[in-house]
């Protein structure tokens, strides 16, 4: 019964396509420039022409240094100003962010200072403001990051349709454990050398790349079922390790703009890391949780539920192909 509830969970991803990443945090990064001066970029996810309502509320007596500009850049709004918030700087004083009740949506915060230091912070309906301050723990700015990775990976639908494809392909337990570790090993590996500028990759064709590894495990789906002896149903986990060097590369441009801290770089860099694996065990958990409860309930799982399956995903994954193509610049 297991996979008829699988059918039912990539039948409602297919038809949440147009949501692929509308979970993403919102995110604010201000870099001192000079005592007491910060660049601002702060980016609000946004469907078509329609922004979230969050506001930041800045401590009194900041102005504006340079008029803000506004630019829509994919599913989101991004705003770029500059500030001056006196000689003492942000040290000591209150950020906050309006609207995050209402919106339910989290918000990625990072500060730069001019001596190299970095604070973190994420933002959350219980939890709307925070105090800058001189020097931030590292258990801070690594569970900032952790909860960062988890959240990533949970609302990035496109990556967990391909660990859910992953799940119907393979068979065996053991099989499935090896496949999950290739693909978490191969897209930690691509993350770490982007992150650390070694290795770059534009985005566009990683996004298709991502979007065609969902259409090719369902295609593959569809030929095993068909009795052909396919390389998924073979060898799992080079499937798993080829395509997920790509998803790192995905998760690598998704953070580009909320960046790493220079100076506590290894531990969130490993925190991240931490959180997207969590994420995803927590989403395979989750479906094998579900699918032991229906079990009990149904008896033989109907016939058409394998293509129907397949198709669901692969029809999803050729709607992201297209739409990402025609997005290319």
């Amino acid at each position: 019964m297991k996979r008829l509830l699988l059918t039912g969970l990539a039948l409602l991803a297919a038809a949440s396509a147009a949501f692929a990443h509308e979970t993403r945090p919102a995110s604010l990064h201000l870099s001192e420039t000079s005592p007491g001066r910060y660049t601002v970029v702060w980016k609000v996810p946004a469907v078509g022409d329609q922004v979230l309502h969050l506001t930041v509320i800045w401590p009194e007596g900041t102005r504006d240094a340079v008029a803000p500009t506004r630019q829509f850049a994919g599913d989101a709004l991004i705003e770029r100003r500059a500030i001056d918030c006196g000689p003492a700087g942000l040290v000591g004083k209150t950020l906050a962010v309006e609207g995050l009740l209402i919106t339910m949506t989290d918000v990625f915060v990072r500060i730069d200072f001019l001596d190299g230091r970095t604070q973190t912070a994420l933002l959350k309906p219980a939890r709307s403001s925070f105090e800058v301050r001189a020097r931030q723990p590292v258990l801070e700015i690594a569970t900032s990051y952790l909860v960062l990775g988890i959240e990533h990976i949970l609302g990035g639908i496109d990556h967990l349709l391909f660990v859910l494809g992953l799940i119907l392909t393979v068979r065996g337990f053991g099989a499935l454990v090896k496949a999950d570790t290739a693909f978490t090993l191969a897209h930690s590996a691509t993350l770490v050398l982007s992150t650390l500028g070694l290795v770059r990759i534009p985005q566009p064709p990683v996004e298709v790349i991502i979007a065609l590894s969902i259409l090719f495990l369902a295609c593959e789906m569809l030929r095993r079922r068909n009795g052909e002896s396919t390389l998924a149903s073979r060898r799992p986990w080079i499937v798993a390790s080829i395509f997920g060097l790509l998803h790192g590369f995905g998760f690598a441009g998704a953070l580009s703009e909320v960046g790493f801290p220079e100076t506590d770089l290894p531990a969130a860099l490993v925190m991240f890391n931490v959180g997207v694996e969590v994420g995803q065990l927590l989403f395979i958990g989750a479906v094998f949780a579900l699918a032991a409860g229906l079990k009990r309930l149904l008896r033989q799982p109907p016939p058409w539920w394998r293509p129907a399956t397949a198709y669901a995903l692969g029809t999803t994954a050729a709607f992201w192909m297209i739409e990402r193509l025609a997005t290319w610049r």
